[in-house]
């Protein structure tokens, strides 16, 4: 069933459990995300970013809590970064949007959300927003503290904006990090004790299990992955391929190559990289402690 992004979260605030929000873009992503959850008993929140194919997740996402009714999962559009996406993902029948204007002047980011808060709760939408910026992993050594969450604008942005969550930015990155990801758990903690609303950790992927069950610990509810599941993904997919062709031997010449290539399945192919995406993702449910939570 697919309902609120506020109503899964703030459960979570309240049971003190962390939501995996995996970045779905097709029909085997959703199912998978849909079927761990079963699996699992747990809520899920699917993320879809404006290019990944706002109308089209939808309809996949419809039809597969359709399918899979006993879930409770959102559907939430992941860095909406213009109006119109916003607006195309409310009429696309998503449950929640996230309003990233973190690069924005402070007044700007304030104006720009308020005005699509307004919009989003009078049709039953829930709306995520950043504060500070979460940058890219590869440039995590130049950029790590260049956009950290200023717990002092916290409250105020809240207040003035009216969004349900809030993602904070304390030292995590998207993608795969250039060293050491070090998170500040007493911005962290200051930020959780300074709001009421749910929080939300954007970059997951390679952060670390303490990290991350840490940081749940301290006021994260809803946190963002997918790095790591592409990871899994393509390494069951690598094997598949790797199995089918070689054979635990190399051809012995290009035609015979050619010929084992010929036999491989794409179907089958999509059917295991997804296995891999699904077994990180329930690793990451269970690690957040949102089993039987559902």
């Amino acid at each position: 069933m697919l309902i609120p992004m506020k109503d899964l979260l703030d459960d979570a605030k309240k049971r003190k459990y962390g939501i995996a929000a995996p970045n779905v873009f097709n029909m085997e992503t959703v199912e998978a995300a849909f079927q761990a959850a079963r699996e699992l008993k747990a809520p899920i929140i699917l993320d879809c970013a404006p290019s990944h194919g706002i109308e089209e997740v939808s309809a996949i996402t419809s039809f597969f809590a359709k399918k899979y009714p006993e879930v409770n999962a959102a559907l939430n559009l992941d860095h909406g970064d213009t109006f119109e996406a916003a607006i195309r993902a409310i009429r696309s029948g998503f449950t929640s949007i996230m309003v990233d204007r973190s690069t924005l002047p402070y007044e700007e980011n304030v104006a720009q959300v308020k005005e699509i808060v307004k919009i989003a709760h009078s049709v039953g939408v829930s709306v995520e927003a950043e504060l500070g910026h979460v940058g890219v992993g590869l440039e995590y050594d130049k950029t790590r503290d260049m956009g950290l969450t200023d717990p002092a604008q916290a409250s105020d942005f809240i207040e003035q904006t009216n969004i349900d969550c809030l993602a904070v930015a304390i030292g995590t990155s998207h993608g795969t990090y250039k060293g050491e990801p070090y998170l500040e758990f007493g911005l962290l903690e200051t930020i959780g004790k300074m709001v009421n609303i749910p929080l939300v950790l954007h970059g997951g992927s390679g952060t670390g299990s303490a990290n991350l069950q840490k940081a749940i610990s301290l006021g994260i509810q809803k946190i963002n992955l997918f790095t790591d599941l592409n990871k899994k993904g393509m390494e069951y997919l690598n094997h598949y391929l790797t199995k089918e062709v070689l054979n635990n031997s190399e051809p012995d010449n290009s035609d015979e190559f050619s010929e084992k290539v010929m036999k491989l399945n794409i179907r089958v192919s999509s059917q295991e990289a997804t296995k891999g995406y699904k077994q990180a993702l329930m690793y990451y449910m269970k690690l957040f402690g949102s089993s039987n939570k559902g």
